[in-house]
């Protein structure tokens, strides 16, 4: 896939950044179609699971602010790790797999923020962006906010600060997640501004 290709639709040609494509191999065992081009037949030999894929254009407002309490801060990558895991019951990732995102070459540090409950000095919420020099892609990677604090608009708070500091050197910013999560991430980023309809079918075989 060229640059070209990609730019002119990202969430269609591509279910993941265009920098993952090069550096990662898809197993024999799995197989990765756009919806459009998915058939209920292929359902026979895998099972399904559906990620959306959505766009910013980074034409944003800075008319957001944390709840009372709350702040921006930075953590370790262990206390990264730590609040992943936490946030997420059928997942873990270590502190040596979250340090292998600093070697990538779309590793931007000022991407990777959290939020503490100024109170408790509790980590509220985090997020981990990156940027794609080479084309000027945005990518938001990890964005979870703890179970005790959510519905308070913290969520927004981080995707929309995320934005702002791509602002000015990434040209679009892209994102993907689980189409049916109980805590409908969808629903989060498009209220943050992201559009597109595009549904990725990540097909295992049973």
């Amino acid at each position: 896939m060229t640059n070209e290709s990609y730019l002119a639709n990202p969430c269609r040609m591509s279910s993941i950044p265009l920098w993952k494509t090069r550096v990662m191999t898809l197993p024999n065992s799995m197989k990765i179609v756009h919806d459009a081009d998915f058939d209920e037949s292929m359902l026979r030999q895998y099972i399904d699971e559906t990620y959306f894929r959505l766009i910013h254009t980074l034409q944003i407002s800075t008319s957001f602010t944390l709840p009372e309490h709350f702040s921006f801060c930075s953590l370790s990558v262990a206390e990264y790790a730590a609040h992943i895991n936490d946030c997420y019951e059928n997942l873990h990732i270590t502190s040596d797999e979250l340090q292998m995102y600093q070697k990538h070459s779309v590793y931007c540090p000022d991407l990777w923020l959290a939020v503490k409950d100024d109170r408790t000095g509790r980590i509220a919420a985090s997020g981990i962006g990156e940027f794609d020099s080479e084309i000027g892609e945005g990518v938001l990677e990890w964005i979870q906010v703890s179970d005790y604090c959510r519905g308070l608009g913290i969520g927004s708070c981080v995707v929309q600060e995320l934005l702002l500091r791509m602002k000015g050197k990434a040209k679009f910013a892209t994102v993907s997640g689980q189409s049916n999560n109980s805590t409908n991430p969808e629903a989060l980023y498009r209220k943050c501004g992201f559009v597109g309809n595009d549904i990725w079918h990540i097909l295992s075989e049973r």
